[in-house]
């Protein structure tokens, strides 16, 4: 007997093991896709673990149904990472297989029910709704799970068709779709009886009563001796201008002949590769730097000023990656970000370049996926977000990780909580792969490691073309209201430098960090303001669908005329989002362009490309939006940054609020003057004298290193102590506030005050949950290992404890 463990794409910690044949063990291979059979009636896409022979322990095994691959589609080393995320980031094999692997290759089951042919049914014994889901079988062979539902209007529809089985009128079979379809694109010849001159020659006179049939031909023709390559029915419909139907009814007559060929959606069109631009002094110094420092550390951090130029060191690193045949992985924490590198690095690097991200359909996400697996020249540079990292490489030489201390690159939900930079090391180290982060305001941790030795450190302090960093003023808006000189939310000193740079033809960007209209709508006259149902947070109002709307559960509702507690018309807004910056900017500007980018604009598979193309080709005069804007785009003619209010970020009862408000307000700074001008940022906010906000506008990063450091020391954060964040959810307020206690008792016996909370986060309830965090700070010398092995026996006892049920415990390791 031969038995396979099989990893199946579910929240379970262990490997199943399933019996198969000897000619199957001998063809299966770790990494290939298998249907396999798993509880009563499902069939599940399983990932075969490892085969053996070692019969298991206490249940008898099934057998598979069948192989859905020829080779495997995972490597062994993909597999090496994948268990250290699940163990690192303690969640199971399966939660990193559904988050790794595009949801195509992972088959569902689809239960089809249809009639069964051995038992004459007997309609009188039928149920209304048995009756119903009979007479539509009648009609038609064969019914999906969703058709039934439909049919009879319920949710909840096994009950009838159990009782339809056990009366032996129906039968059900399970089959598994693989879901990911090549795109073929048609293609058309002449029929090949027709290619000797005499008979093309009848066949023309034939069609002279026929002639858009006739003009289709000739297009043929021409098309033919113009090019060698094959003609596609799309170019040569333009062509001809014809409907589909005249192509049909001359495939129907036989004389012209439609093929398919396989076609790749994710294509490169443009000129080839262009010279790459050589590097200034600054540049040279910088990229002979990471080269010494590569030679003794694997991972080197970048630490370069915004617009120091540090994507051409980046090409010029990857042009000599590429030259020795290796494959080089580009990861940016942000969609709109890789938007705008791919245009660049495709002038370099041709067709060299595949993108993977999240915003592309599942198929395309497969071919990508097949393309590295092949190792094809097409997917030699990977450029993606944070689930790029997932791709099954081979020869992987090279790792960028660019803007390393975004949060984006940290996942929160749902498992595995990753965070993408740190698992990038550890691939890097898998594929003995050199790693190179860059950023103008690296995280702390980061740092902190380049300081100590462990990476590498190289700096970059001149932007390129030497271009200054751009003024920073600090506005202070309460004493601008004190003395009436703001107007809506516009200080006298904004809108006079936002006059000056659009008389002079140049572009602005306004930075607030809060979509939506107004965050609160509130009644003058009894102080109620309409709060979300399911979460604990007053509804945001969105002037442009005259709706309030919740940003953590989507619920809306229309905008009410008068106050829902004493119907008093007297309804106000508090506080200001994008949108209302929008509004105002369009009656004070009525003849400049103004356009938006946040999560509401930004929805569709190309609006951040087409925001950013009209940015670049100067159809915007002004473009406000949130904190997307901040993340490392590159614009010609930007010469001022305005951010609205920064005490909204200063304020937030987080303890990275300093280095992360910090980050952002220089990024954003950054955008202004990245050509020959130095550009002018003003920062408007009620405290000018905050720490942060000076630091900022004297650009000190190595000042905040230095106080934050100090602050982290001596309250125990990371980079001195790692931080492991539980979370509970569940609908019942007692039962989480009694489990959380529970469940913090039994880490305090262990680790006594490095224990914080049980506490609930600021905002308590999401979608009808209530939230309880606690925080758990492990010290250097404590060995990490031991903690979860700990926390993890902890869980055990916890989730035998019936009351607890229904209590959701959610693990996040390095919760930054």
């Amino acid at each position: 007997m031969y038995f396979i463990d099989v990893i199946l794409p579910i929240p379970l910690k262990q490997t199943f093991t399933y019996s198969v044949n000897k000619d199957e063990a001998a063809f299966l291979k770790p990494g290939m896709r298998v249907a396999i059979p798993f509880g009563k009636s499902k069939v599940y896409t399983g990932i075969v673990f490892q085969v053996h022979d070692l019969p298991p322990v206490g249940y008898e095994t099934k057998s598979i149904d069948h192989i859905l691959d020829e080779t495997p589609i995972i490597t062994s080393q993909q597999l090496n990472h994948w268990e250290w995320i699940a163990k690192y980031y303690m969640c199971s094999l399966g939660e990193v297989i559904k988050a790794a692997l595009p949801s195509a290759f992972l088959l569902e089951s689809e239960t089809i029910i249809k009639l069964s042919s051995e038992k004459e049914s007997d309609e009188s014994s039928l149920t209304d709704e048995e009756f119903l889901v009979f007479e539509a079988l009648q009609h038609q062979s064969s019914l999906h799970i969703n058709d039934v539902r439909s049919i009879l209007d319920k949710k909840n529809v096994v009950s009838v068709i159990q009782k339809l089985i056990e009366k032996g009128i129906v039968t059900v079979e399970e089959t598994v779709y693989e879901q990911y379809t090549p795109k073929l694109k048609r293609y058309i010849k002449l029929s090949q009886q027709y290619t000797s001159e005499e008979n093309l020659r009848e066949l023309l006179e034939t069609l002279t009563r026929a002639p858009k049939q006739r003009d289709v031909l000739m297009n043929l023709f021409m098309l033919n001796s113009q090019t060698k390559k094959p003609i596609s029915s799309t170019e040569l419909q333009k062509k001809s201008e014809a409907s589909a139907a005249t192509l049909k009814s001359l495939i129907d007559k036989g004389i012209l002949e439609e093929y398919f060929i396989q076609h790749d959606r994710v294509e490169f069109s443009g000129e080839a590769s262009s010279e790459i631009k050589t590097l200034n002094e600054a540049q040279t110094k910088a990229y002979e730097e990471i080269k010494i420092s590569f030679a003794e550390k694997d991972v080197v951090l970048l630490h370069g000023v915004t617009s120091s130029g540090k994507t051409e060191i980046y090409v010029r690193l990857i042009e000599k990656m590429i030259a020795s045949g290796k494959q080089v992985l580009y990861m940016l924490p942000e969609i709109a970000l890789t938007t705008q590198l791919i245009s660049r690095l495709q002038k370099y690097f041709g067709e060299k370049i595949s993108v993977y991200h999240s915003k592309f359909s599942v198929n395309e996400r497969v071919e990508v996926w097949k393309n590295v697996l092949a190792e094809k020249a097409k997917a030699q540079i990977v450029i993606g977000a944070r689930s790029s990292l997932f791709l099954p490489f081979k020869n992987l030489g090279f790792i960028i990780v660019d803007e390393e201390h975004e949060p984006s690159f940290k996942q929160y939900s749902p498992s595995p909580r990753y965070n993408a930079r740190d698992s990038a090391i550890v691939l890097a180290n898998l594929h003995n792969a050199k790693l190179l982060m860059g950023s103008a305001t690296p995280s702390l941790e980061s740092y902190h490691n380049a300081k100590t030795g462990k990476f590498g450190l190289v700096t970059l302090k001149k932007r390129f073309g030497n271009v200054m960093m751009p003024e920073i003023e600090l506005v202070d808006i309460k004493e601008k209201g004190r003395k009436k000189q703001m107007t809506g939310h516009f200080s006298d000193r904004l809108l006079e430098e936002m006059y000056e740079v659009l008389r002079n033809g140049e572009q602005i960007i306004l930075f607030q960090n809060r979509r939506g209209f107004s965050p609160v709508v509130e009644c003058t006259t009894c102080g109620v303001s309409p709060q979300c149902p399911n979460c604990d947070v007053s509804l945001t109002f969105h002037q442009h669908k005259n709706q309030l709307r919740c940003h953590y559960c989507g619920y809306n509702m229309a905008m009410m005329q008068s106050c829902i507690a004493c119907g008093s018309e007297t309804l106000d807004t508090k506080g200001f989002g994008t949108e209302q910056i929008e509004t105002e900017l369009k009656s004070l500007f009525p003849n400049q362009k103004i356009a938006r980018m946040d999560q509401d604009t930004t929805k569709g598979k190309h609006s951040y490309s087409k925001l950013i193309d009209a940015l670049e080709n100067e159809e915007i005069d002004i473009l406000v939006g949130t904190q997307m804007l901040a993340k490392g785009l590159d614009f010609r003619n930007i010469s001022l940054v305005g951010v609205m209010n920064a005490d909204n970020l200063l304020n937030f009862p987080d303890f990275r609020a300093h280095e992360r408000s910090f980050q952002l307000l220089q990024q954003v700074s950054g955008r202004a003057g990245r050509t020959k001008k130095r550009g002018k940022v003003l920062i408007q906010t009620y405290n000018p004298y905050h720490q942060i906000l000076k630091q900022v506008s004297v650009n000190d990063y190595e000042e905040m290193y230095k106080e934050q450091l100090e602050e982290r020391y001596n309250y125990k954060y990371p980079p001195f102590y790692k931080t492991i964040k539980i979370i509970f959810k569940d609908k019942n307020l007692n039962r989480v506030q009694k489990a959380s206690t529970w469940f913090g008792q039994a880490l305090e016996m262990q680790f006594k005050e490095n224990i914080l909370g049980p506490e609930p986060p600021p905002i308590g309830r999401i979608k009808n949950k209530y939230i309880i965090n606690l925080l758990i700070k492990i010290p250097k010398k404590q060995s990490l290992d031991k903690t979860k092995r700990y926390i993890e026996n902890v869980q055990r006892s916890f989730n035998a404890i019936k009351e607890f049920s229904s209590v959701r415990v959610n693990l996040d390791v390095d919760n930054y």
